[in-house]
């Protein structure tokens, strides 16, 4: 699905991301850790297009996309999840939800929110009518994925979902993306510090100073990578 291969990124001149090569396979979640400041936002906002790479390769569904603009990325089935959630406060939770909609390839009504964005998110029925600014971090980061849901990624791309966000609806938050996963087939690319959370992947990738220093199935997550990569 997604392949990534000796991706250069840079700042100006300070070099962020070396020689990075990671992969999402089909239908299955991969959640990349490491310590604040190590590369993991700069690699999803390149993968998305917002930053371009010096050097390397980003291949999605077998075409190389690295000069195609975020929106193109976005109509061929890349939805993206910001750090800090970013959703529109003077909008509806509504009309944040259809804004997900300008990602699809195809024209939909403009009043269509599919009834499985409630079964995920449930709250946000009752919010319809209720501004993005005045939900709970939470609700605005349930608000937050499904709207890149509304689009109809095939990979899905979540920077720190759980950041700031109360226990339980962290809790409730897992559980939606790991139905995503289960049921509708959409890769997901996890960027997360939350123990419980990443344990939830199929694999994982560590990162330190701009590089992948470790990999495998989160089933072998050993102690050892959580204190050496993940744990302040």
């Amino acid at each position: 699905m997604l392949q990534v291969s000796n991706l250069d990124v840079y700042y100006g001149e300070s070099h962020i991301l070396r020689q990075v090569d990671l992969s999402v396979p089909q239908g299955q979640m991969v959640c990349l850790i490491g310590r604040n400041g190590v590369g993991k936002t700069t690699l999803l906002k390149t993968i998305i297009g917002l930053l371009q790479p010096r050097s390397g390769q980003i291949i999605f569904d077998g075409e190389i996309i690295n000069s195609k603009s975020p929106d193109q990325r976005a109509k061929l089935g890349i939805g993206y999840v910001p750090q800090g959630r970013e959703i529109i406060p003077r909008l509806t939770v509504k009309e944040n939800l259809l804004l997900g909609l300008e990602a699809r390839k195809k024209t939909v009504k403009k009043t269509e929110i599919p009834e499985e964005i409630f079964t995920l998110f449930p709250v946000l029925k009752k919010m319809l009518s209720r501004l993005g600014g005045d939900l709970s971090g939470g609700q605005q980061q349930q608000l937050a994925i499904a709207r890149a849901l509304m689009g109809n990624p095939r990979l899905l791309l979540l920077d720190e979902p759980t950041e700031g966000i109360q226990p339980s609806i962290i809790l409730e938050i897992e559980a939606a993306i790991g139905k995503i996963v289960e049921t509708t087939g959409i890769s997901v690319l996890l960027v997360e510090q939350h123990l419980h959370f990443v344990r939830q992947a199929h694999y994982y990738y560590a990162m330190q100073k701009g590089g992948i220093v470790a990999s495998g199935p989160t089933s072998e997550l050993s102690q050892e990578i959580i204190n050496r990569f993940l744990a302040v």
